[in-house]
C-alpha cells in the first residue's frame, strides 16, 4: 500500500476511506477463488499429481506477481503440462487438499445476511469452482473448463461464449456485467483478491468508488488496495464494514 496506508489494527491497512463502512450500502461482492476463498492454487496441486508441481507454480507464482503479463498464455503454459491427469486425480485434489480459507464461510454469511449477490470469478477451473459455489450458496460463478477426454486432461480448455480464459481482463468485465445485470453501479460493490490478475477487477470498484480488498496478497495487490488484510482471516473485512447482526 501508499505511504498514505494507515494499520487500523494488526495485519489490517486500509487507505483513502475512513471506516467504518455499511455492509448494507453494497450490493455485490466479488471473489477470486484461488488462495482468496480456498487455501490452494489448484492448478499447481493438479500438477503434483504428474510431477510437475514445481514447474508449474513457478509460472503461476510469476504470474500472481505480475511478472507474466500475459496471464492467458502462462495458463495455457500451465494447462498443457497437466495432460494425462485423470479425474482421480483431480478428486482427490478436490477430497484432500482444497479447504475454505479461514473467515471465508462467515463472510459470505454475513454479505448474505446484509443483502449482497456474491459472485465468485475465477482463472482457476469450474471442476472446483463449482464445488465452492454449492459450499458458500454463491450466486454467480466465471471460471475456466478444463477439457477432460475418456476420463483424463487433455491439457487444454474449452472455448466458452465469452472466450477460451478467464483472465483479469474477463474478471473486470464480469463483474461490471454482474452490477448491470443486477441493476447496479460498481460504486455498490467489493472486490477481492490477492494476484496481479484481480487487479482489473479491484480496480474497477474502487475508481467508482466501491471497495478493493487484498486478502494476504502479493505486493502489487497490497500497494493499489483499499483494503489489505496481511493477518488472519477474510472475515476481518467485517472490521471495517459494519454488518447487521
Amino acid at each position: 500500500m501508499s505511504t498514505l496506508a494507515r494499520e487500523i489494527s494488526p495485519g489490517l491497512l486500509i487507505q483513502n476511506f475512513t471506516p467504518p463502512l455499511k455492509l448494507s450500502d453494497y450490493k455485490l461482492i466479488a471473489f477470486d477463488m484461488d488462495s482468496t476463498l480456498i487455501n490452494i492454487e489448484c492448478v499447481d496441486e493438479i500438477a503434483d499429481a504428474v510431477g510437475r508441481k514445481a514447474e508449474v507454480a513457478a509460472i503461476t507464482e510469476a504470474a500472481m506477481r505480475g511478472e507474466i503479463t500475459d496471464f492467458k498464455d502462462s495458463l495455457r503454459r500451465r494447462v498443457a503440462l497437466l495432460e494425462g491427469v485423470t479425474l482421480a486425480n483431480l478428486e482427490a485434489v478436490k477430497r484432500d487438499r482444497l479447504r475454505l480459507n479461514p473467515g471465508a464461510a462467515e463472510l459470505v454469511r454475513a454479505c448474505k445476511r446484509a443483502g449482497l449477490k456474491v459472485l465468485l470469478v475465477s482463472g482457476g477451473f469450474t471442476y472446483f469452482s463449482d464445488h465452492v459455489q454449492a459450499l458458500l450458496d454463491i450466486d454467480h460463478t466465471r471460471a475456466n473448463v478444463l477439457d477432460i477426454r475418456d476420463g483424463a486432461l487433455t491439457g487444454r480448455l474449452v472455448d466458452q461464449p465469452w472466450g477460451d480464459i478467464c483472465d483479469g481482463a474477463e474478471k473486470q468485465r464480469t463483474l461490471l456485467q454482474t452490477c448491470a445485470r443486477l441493476g447496479i453501479s460498481p460504486r455498490q460493490a467489493i472486490a477481492m483478491g490477492d494476484g496481479a490478475n484481480d487487479l482489473p477487477m479491484m480496480t474497477a470498484c474502487a475508481e467508482a468508488g466501491g471497495l478493493s480488498v487484498a486478502y494476504h496478497a502479493k505486493p502489487k495487490v497490497r500497494e493499489q488496495a483499499m483494503v489489505a488484510i496481511n493477518t488472519g482471516g477474510l472475515d476481518r473485512l467485517l472490521e471495517v464494514l459494519s454488518a447487521p447482526r
